[in-house]
């Protein structure tokens, strides 16, 4: 499939209707940036579709929707790819409200109510969990995404679902792959596609080729009614924030090194890393050579 130059076609193609966009889109600007922006990233996410055969029997996929910018625009990209014929899965939207004060439990069910977006708002009080296992001043990302994976877990084979499918992008998946390098003594990131230990859920990331500040650019051209999170963001210090740092200043000094570190993690050369358990170097043997003259 030559994602590349079907994609621009395929969304001037206008529906039975006659319309060009789903119904989410109906406010978005009509530019030349914001839709060079929107086909970029349909592109990359149908990528990640072909790359890691996420597709492959799929029927029914719950979407993790936190109200930040970046589940908001998993959301708009499926139902874009849907709306158009290029999805063959149902989508279930779907906000697990972890009991964080002041949070407006309104804005999400308002919009995709708004927009026709099938959705389910699930309550679990995880917040009172974390506040009292974690001790003051440590952080809580940790112990809370667990809680809210799990949580999804369940509700996604509760609705009958194959995949849980998340908003992490290129960013993520890179600060996640250093954290580990440095502070987990591991080589190991974000996977694009996995299962999940039970054996009876896929977990999908398509936006894994999407650079956040293009996440960014479409949030904020999409005017989602975004939600920040007041429980880990209000944290300083954290390990993620300096690794998200560091991989900004090497954007600055060398444009292009995150492309570069990301097509990296899909060109692993086993034998030429230090463990044993992926290669064999136990019965690695020099072959007999001809004796050299005198």
């Amino acid at each position: 499939m030559n994602i590349a130059a079907n994609i621009a076609d395929e969304l001037e193609t206008p529906n039975a209707d006659g319309a060009i966009a789903h119904a989410l889109f109906a406010e978005a600007p009509n530019s030349v940036s914001f839709n060079k922006l929107r086909k970029r990233l349909l592109r990359n996410v149908r990528q990640a579709f072909e790359d890691f055969a996420m597709l492959k029997e799929q029927k029914r996929w719950l979407i993790g929707l936190s109200g930040g910018k970046d589940s908001y625009g998993l959301l708009a990209l499926l139902l874009d790819l849907q709306w158009r014929g290029l999805l063959p899965v149902e989508l279930i939207a779907c906000n697990l409200d972890q009991g964080q004060p002041n949070f407006p439990k309104h804005i999400l069910p308002e919009y995709l109510t708004k927009v026709g977006v099938k959705h389910r708002i699930e309550y679990r009080d995880t917040y009172s969990i974390v506040k009292e296992k974690v001790p003051e001043g440590a952080t809580y990302c940790s112990l809370c995404s667990r809680l809210r994976r799990g949580n999804l877990y369940r509700i996604a084979r509760e609705e009958g679902c194959d995949a849980l499918v998340l908003g992490h992008h290129r960013e993520d998946i890179l600060e996640t792959f250093f954290m580990n390098f440095f502070h987990g003594g591991r080589l190991a990131s974000m996977p694009a596609k996995l299962l999940n230990d039970e054996g009876n859920l896929m977990v999908l990331r398509p936006l894994a080729y999407c650079a956040e500040d293009d996440m960014a650019k479409f949030a904020t051209a999409m005017q989602f009614p975004i939600i920040p999170c007041d429980l880990c963001g209000s944290q300083d210090g954290l390990q993620r924030n300096a690794m998200k740092d560091m991989l900004a200043d090497i954007e600055r000094r060398m444009p292009g090194r995150k492309d570069t570190m990301l097509r990296a993690l899909s060109h692993v050369n086993p034998s030429h890393l230090l463990d044993p358990k992926l290669f064999d170097f136990a019965s690695l043997m020099a072959g007999e050579t001809t004796p050299k003259s005198e």
